[in-house]
């Protein structure tokens, strides 16, 4: 695995990534992918809730909220 690829709950606020691997199986792949969470994605982390989870993210246009427990399974490259 490439040291420049995080879990995409560590994105820091304001900051892009892009999407380079969904770690995640079954229905909650299925979702991710259905989000748009494909390879090569852009993903902009917008803010945080007040109790730090869930976090906003830009992602295709609209504004997804995930939990840690989900946004973990996804892997990104800051740019």
């Amino acid at each position: 695995m490439d040291n420049n690829f995080i879990q995409l709950n560590y994105l820091p606020v304001g900051k892009k990534g892009r999407v380079k691997m969904l770690t995640s199986q079954g229905a909650i792949r299925r979702r991710m992918l259905d989000l748009g969470l494909i390879a090569d994605t852009e993903v902009v982390a917008l803010q945080k809730s007040p109790l730090g989870d869930p976090v906003a993210y830009h992602i295709r246009g609209a504004v997804i909220a995930l939990r840690s427990e989900e946004s973990s399974k996804i892997l990104v490259e800051i740019t």
